[in-house]
Protein backbone atom coordinates (compact mmCIF):
# COMPACT_ATOMS: atom_id res chain seq x y z
CA UNK A 1 0.00 0.00 0.00
CA UNK A 2 2.70 2.36 1.19
CA UNK A 3 4.84 1.79 -1.91
CA UNK A 4 1.97 1.91 -4.37
CA UNK A 5 1.74 5.42 -2.74
CA UNK A 6 4.91 6.42 -3.53
CA UNK A 7 4.92 5.09 -6.82
CA UNK A 8 1.80 6.72 -8.40
CA UNK A 9 1.32 9.13 -5.71
CA UNK A 10 2.43 12.09 -8.51
CA UNK A 11 -0.29 10.75 -10.79
CA UNK A 12 -3.01 10.14 -7.82
CA UNK A 13 -2.05 14.27 -6.65
CA UNK A 14 -2.49 15.51 -10.53
CA UNK A 15 -6.06 12.53 -10.64
CA UNK A 16 -7.00 14.57 -7.39
CA UNK A 17 -6.66 18.21 -9.25
CA UNK A 18 -8.55 17.09 -12.20
CA UNK A 19 -11.36 15.99 -10.02
CA UNK A 20 -11.66 19.42 -8.48
CA UNK A 21 -11.25 21.05 -11.77
CA UNK A 22 -14.45 18.99 -12.77
CA UNK A 23 -16.37 19.71 -9.90
CA UNK A 24 -15.56 23.81 -9.15
CA UNK A 25 -16.90 24.10 -12.44
CA UNK A 26 -19.99 21.94 -12.38
CA UNK A 27 -20.74 23.53 -9.28
CA UNK A 28 -20.17 27.21 -10.39
CA UNK A 29 -22.09 26.14 -13.54
CA UNK A 30 -25.27 24.73 -11.15
CA UNK A 31 -25.40 27.97 -8.96
CA UNK A 32 -25.09 30.41 -11.88
CA UNK A 33 -27.53 28.60 -13.82
CA UNK A 34 -29.57 26.01 -11.57
CA UNK A 35 -30.01 27.92 -8.84
CA UNK A 36 -32.66 30.77 -10.74
CA UNK A 37 -34.09 28.10 -12.77
CA UNK A 38 -35.12 26.51 -9.60
CA UNK A 39 -36.27 29.97 -8.27
CA UNK A 40 -38.33 30.31 -11.52
CA UNK A 41 -39.77 26.60 -11.22
CA UNK A 42 -40.60 27.69 -7.29
CA UNK A 43 -42.06 31.18 -8.60
CA UNK A 44 -44.25 30.07 -11.60
CA UNK A 45 -46.00 26.91 -9.49
CA UNK A 46 -49.25 26.54 -8.36
CA UNK A 47 -49.94 29.27 -5.84
CA UNK A 48 -46.46 30.83 -6.68
CA UNK A 49 -45.60 34.69 -6.83
CA UNK A 50 -45.74 35.01 -10.39
CA UNK A 51 -48.15 31.65 -11.04
CA UNK A 52 -47.71 30.75 -14.76
CA UNK A 53 -48.79 26.92 -14.77
CA UNK A 54 -48.52 26.61 -18.32
CA UNK A 55 -44.63 27.61 -18.46
CA UNK A 56 -44.32 26.25 -15.17
CA UNK A 57 -45.12 22.74 -16.71
CA UNK A 58 -43.23 23.13 -19.88
CA UNK A 59 -39.89 24.09 -17.68
CA UNK A 60 -40.63 20.95 -15.69
CA UNK A 61 -40.91 18.66 -18.40
CA UNK A 62 -37.65 19.87 -20.28
CA UNK A 63 -35.84 19.38 -16.06
CA UNK A 64 -37.25 16.32 -15.85
CA UNK A 65 -35.91 14.69 -19.56
CA UNK A 66 -32.68 15.85 -18.43
CA UNK A 67 -32.56 14.70 -15.09
CA UNK A 68 -34.29 10.84 -16.82
CA UNK A 69 -30.81 10.88 -18.88
CA UNK A 70 -28.24 8.17 -17.77
CA UNK A 71 -25.28 10.34 -16.54
CA UNK A 72 -23.02 8.35 -18.77
CA UNK A 73 -25.44 8.29 -22.00
CA UNK A 74 -25.20 12.10 -21.38
CA UNK A 75 -21.66 12.03 -21.70
CA UNK A 76 -21.50 10.48 -25.19
CA UNK A 77 -24.55 12.58 -26.61
CA UNK A 78 -23.02 15.79 -25.50
CA UNK A 79 -19.53 15.04 -27.40
CA UNK A 80 -20.38 17.39 -30.30
CA UNK A 81 -21.08 20.00 -27.90
CA UNK A 82 -17.95 19.57 -25.76
CA UNK A 83 -15.65 19.41 -29.00
CA UNK A 84 -17.34 22.72 -30.19
CA UNK A 85 -17.03 24.39 -26.91
CA UNK A 86 -13.79 23.53 -25.37
CA UNK A 87 -11.80 22.32 -28.38
CA UNK A 88 -11.82 18.34 -27.43
CA UNK A 89 -13.90 15.45 -26.03
CA UNK A 90 -11.36 14.19 -23.43
CA UNK A 91 -9.90 15.43 -20.37
CA UNK A 92 -11.52 17.37 -17.19
CA UNK A 93 -12.54 20.64 -19.25
CA UNK A 94 -14.45 18.18 -21.87
CA UNK A 95 -16.25 15.81 -18.90
CA UNK A 96 -17.16 19.49 -17.02
CA UNK A 97 -19.31 20.31 -20.16
CA UNK A 98 -21.45 16.75 -19.02
CA UNK A 99 -21.31 17.49 -15.51
CA UNK A 100 -22.86 20.95 -15.46
CA UNK A 101 -25.46 20.08 -17.63
CA UNK A 102 -26.61 17.10 -15.82
CA UNK A 103 -25.78 19.25 -12.62
CA UNK A 104 -28.02 22.38 -13.52
CA UNK A 105 -31.20 20.24 -13.48
CA UNK A 106 -30.25 18.66 -10.43
CA UNK A 107 -29.70 21.49 -8.12
CA UNK A 108 -32.60 23.35 -9.60
CA UNK A 109 -34.94 20.98 -7.85
CA UNK A 110 -33.31 20.88 -5.04
CA UNK A 111 -33.33 24.62 -4.52
CA UNK A 112 -37.48 24.70 -5.62
CA UNK A 113 -37.92 22.03 -2.97
CA UNK A 114 -35.54 24.53 -0.60
CA UNK A 115 -37.73 27.31 -1.04
CA UNK A 116 -41.07 25.22 -1.19
CA UNK A 117 -39.86 24.58 2.64
CA UNK A 118 -40.11 28.37 3.88
CA UNK A 119 -43.57 28.82 5.91
CA UNK A 120 -45.95 29.91 3.85
CA UNK A 121 -47.02 32.62 6.30
CA UNK A 122 -43.61 34.13 6.36
CA UNK A 123 -44.52 34.76 2.66
CA UNK A 124 -48.10 36.10 3.27
CA UNK A 125 -47.29 38.48 5.66
CA UNK A 126 -43.99 39.91 3.37
CA UNK A 127 -46.93 40.39 0.73
CA UNK A 128 -49.03 42.02 2.92
CA UNK A 129 -47.24 44.76 3.25
CA UNK A 130 -46.59 45.57 -0.35
CA UNK A 131 -43.64 43.89 -0.64
CA UNK A 132 -42.43 43.61 -4.81
CA UNK A 133 -41.91 39.72 -5.73
CA UNK A 134 -38.08 40.84 -5.91
CA UNK A 135 -37.81 42.07 -2.37
CA UNK A 136 -40.04 38.94 -0.99
CA UNK A 137 -37.60 36.91 -3.11
CA UNK A 138 -34.27 38.71 -1.39
CA UNK A 139 -35.07 39.41 1.65
CA UNK A 140 -38.09 37.10 2.99
CA UNK A 141 -37.10 33.48 0.27
CA UNK A 142 -33.63 33.16 -0.06
CA UNK A 143 -32.58 34.43 3.97
CA UNK A 144 -35.34 32.00 5.30
CA UNK A 145 -34.27 29.16 2.85
CA UNK A 146 -30.49 29.86 3.00
CA UNK A 147 -29.69 27.06 5.34
CA UNK A 148 -31.62 23.78 2.90
CA UNK A 149 -29.89 26.00 -0.19
CA UNK A 150 -26.49 25.32 1.61
CA UNK A 151 -27.23 21.81 2.28
CA UNK A 152 -28.28 21.45 -1.43
CA UNK A 153 -25.27 22.71 -2.59
CA UNK A 154 -23.61 20.48 -0.60
CA UNK A 155 -25.30 17.19 -2.01
CA UNK A 156 -25.28 18.53 -5.23
CA UNK A 157 -21.03 18.65 -4.84
CA UNK A 158 -20.92 15.14 -3.24
CA UNK A 159 -23.03 13.98 -5.78
CA UNK A 160 -21.01 15.42 -8.63
CA UNK A 161 -17.64 14.24 -6.98
CA UNK A 162 -18.96 10.28 -7.53
CA UNK A 163 -20.57 11.43 -10.51
CA UNK A 164 -16.87 12.54 -12.17
CA UNK A 165 -15.77 9.32 -11.27
CA UNK A 166 -18.07 8.05 -13.85
CA UNK A 167 -16.31 10.28 -16.17
CA UNK A 168 -13.24 9.16 -15.76
CA UNK A 169 -14.36 5.93 -17.99
CA UNK A 170 -14.40 7.64 -20.71
CA UNK A 171 -11.41 9.61 -20.76
CA UNK A 172 -12.57 12.62 -18.63
CA UNK A 173 -9.54 12.18 -16.27
CA UNK A 174 -9.23 12.45 -12.30
CA UNK A 175 -9.81 9.81 -9.63
CA UNK A 176 -12.08 7.69 -11.27
CA UNK A 177 -9.98 7.91 -14.80
CA UNK A 178 -6.80 6.97 -12.61
CA UNK A 179 -8.72 3.82 -10.82
CA UNK A 180 -9.88 2.46 -14.19
CA UNK A 181 -6.66 2.43 -15.82
CA UNK A 182 -4.17 1.78 -13.17
CA UNK A 183 -6.22 0.03 -10.88
CA UNK A 184 -9.17 -1.85 -13.20
CA UNK A 185 -6.86 -2.44 -16.38
CA UNK A 186 -3.13 -2.99 -15.33
CA UNK A 187 -4.62 -4.90 -11.54
CA UNK A 188 -3.11 -2.31 -9.67
CA UNK A 189 -5.39 -3.35 -6.61
CA UNK A 190 -3.34 -0.92 -4.34
CA UNK A 191 -4.18 2.01 -6.87
CA UNK A 192 -7.49 1.45 -6.53
CA UNK A 193 -7.49 1.59 -2.90
CA UNK A 194 -6.08 4.81 -2.88
CA UNK A 195 -8.26 6.32 -5.19
CA UNK A 196 -11.50 4.88 -2.87
CA UNK A 197 -9.71 6.19 0.02
CA UNK A 198 -9.09 9.92 -1.56
CA UNK A 199 -12.79 9.62 -2.65
CA UNK A 200 -13.67 9.15 0.98
CA UNK A 201 -12.43 11.83 2.03
CA UNK A 202 -13.16 15.04 -0.68
CA UNK A 203 -16.64 13.13 0.21
CA UNK A 204 -16.52 13.44 4.02
CA UNK A 205 -14.54 16.83 3.56
CA UNK A 206 -17.31 18.65 1.52
CA UNK A 207 -19.77 16.80 3.52
CA UNK A 208 -18.52 18.63 6.75
CA UNK A 209 -17.91 21.79 5.13
CA UNK A 210 -21.03 22.12 3.92
CA UNK A 211 -22.64 20.99 7.14
CA UNK A 212 -20.43 23.98 8.93
CA UNK A 213 -21.59 26.10 6.84
CA UNK A 214 -25.30 25.19 7.08
CA UNK A 215 -25.11 25.96 10.91
CA UNK A 216 -23.03 29.02 10.03
CA UNK A 217 -26.15 30.87 8.11
CA UNK A 218 -28.98 29.34 10.08
CA UNK A 219 -30.13 32.51 11.88
CA UNK A 220 -33.25 30.44 13.69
Amino acid sequence: MINALFEYGGLLQKAVWETLLMVGITMTVAVVLGGPLGLILFLTSRGGLIEHRWFNEILGYAVNVLRSFPFIILLVVLIPVTRFLVGTSIGPRAAAVGLSVAAIPFFARLVEQSLRDVPIGVVDAARSTGASVLQIVRFVLLPEAMPALVSSFTVTAISFIAYSAVAGAIGAGGIGDLAIRYGYYRFESEVMIWCVIVMFALVQAVQWLGSWAARAVDKR
